[in-house]
């Protein structure tokens, strides 16, 4: 019969410590856990509620403005899914809280892509209004409302309508 040393009841602690610790940090489920932060994107698009996955808030600029802002994300997490995004470049300027309007407002663009099996079909706020007002923007993060009209090359159009967006700097966001 092996003697049981203070070494020897110390090292079986610790393995049965770690193995109900191991045990109780595994998930019952490979789903991931909700986002309770309050970060978000969503809007309707052509009628369609969508809540946009992987989305992100990026942007930068000079002397501590915000001279390039885009808010992006996914209608899934598939790299093929259809995306939505804005983008608004003031060079040398500041993005604050307002309305941004295009096509009044020529450094912004809003876009809304879907893959197809013959390549990319992109509607754009090139040619008709798209409206985004930032209600804040910091380096915390950024917030505010979307709607309008994209329009693809073919003169094919599709409606914004109802987006809302509350998202952290530089970090993706998943419902």
């Amino acid at each position: 019969m092996m003697k049981k040393t203070p070494a020897f009841r110390f090292a079986a602690m610790l393995c049965y410590a770690l193995l109900v610790f191991g045990i109780s940090s595994c998930s019952k489920s490979d789903d991931p856990k909700p986002d309770n932060s309050g970060y978000h994107f969503t809007a309707t698009i052509g009628g369609k509620k969508v809540v946009m996955h992987n989305a992100k808030f990026q942007g930068g600029g000079n002397d501590g403005r915000w001279e390039h802002v885009v808010v992006s994300g996914s209608e899934t997490t598939s790299v093929t899914s259809p995306s939505l995004d804005f983008e608004i470049w003031r060079l040398g300027g500041d993005i604050t809280p307002g309305t941004y309007v295009t096509p009044a407002e020529t450094g912004m663009i809003s876009r809304y892509a879907v893959q197809l099996s013959g390549g990319t079909l992109v509607y754009n706020s090139q040619h008709d209004v798209f409206t985004v007002k930032i209600d804040g923007i910091s380096k915390d993060g950024i917030k505010g409302t979307m709607t309008g009209t994209l329009r693809s090359d073919g003169g094919e159009s599709i409606s914004i309508a109802d987006g809302e967006f509350n998202l952290p700097y530089d970090v993706l966001v998943n419902p």
